[in-house]
């Protein structure tokens, strides 16, 4: 049987309960899977050294995440419990990326969506400002490793897929990593 390659997933979350269950998805879903627990404040500290090491096609940085003053301030990154890091992770993963292949998915419930694309992610949380759904980060990471590289991948394509659609998470889409064995014509 020809077998089929997926891109590589490396997911940082800064939770461990929520680490574990990604990780018994991504192994059940059949995917190249590499996730760490990490507090969301030393995410950025070690990012650069996990991308060197692991060499992902796919990044997914979450944790838990807030606004401190619900429903006002919303562009103020002090106004996130912790949007500031996953901005600098974004940012340090970025850094790595000469080639800027790297497809990238940051954020967590009430994130500062815009802070957290400005800085490079290919696809965030929370353009509303709700709660997301635990599953979400791990659609998108599994819809761009499953979709062949020569294909693009737009929030339209993972919308169906997400519980709260574009009001949870959206972004500015990204290469499939998916790569189609030489055998599959």
């Amino acid at each position: 049987m020809d077998e089929v390659s997926y891109g590589k997933i490396l997911h940082i979350d800064g939770d461990r309960r929520y680490s574990e269950k990604a990780d018994r998805y991504y192994k059940k879903a059949g995917l190249k899977a590499i996730v760490k627990n990490i507090p969301e404040r030393k995410q950025p500290h070690v990012i650069g050294s996990l991308l060197q090491k692991y060499k992902p096609d796919i990044l997914v940085i979450t944790g838990h995440d807030s606004m401190i003053r619900k429903g006002t301030r919303f562009y103020d990154l002090y106004n996130y419990k912790n949007s500031k890091y996953f901005i600098k992770t974004v940012e340090e993963a970025r850094k790595q990326d000469l080639k800027k292949n790297l497809a990238i998915f940051a954020g967590a419930c009430q994130s500062y969506y815009e802070g957290i694309m400005l800085a490079g992610a290919n696809f965030a949380s929370s353009p509303a400002r709700i709660l997301i759904d635990f599953m979400d980060p791990i659609r998108v990471a599994e819809k761009i490793a499953t979709t062949p590289a020569n294909q693009f991948i737009t929030i339209k394509d993972l919308e169906p897929e997400l519980r709260d659609g574009q009001r949870g998470v959206s972004g500015v889409g990204a290469q499939g990593t998916g790569l189609k064995s030489p055998y599959l014509g």
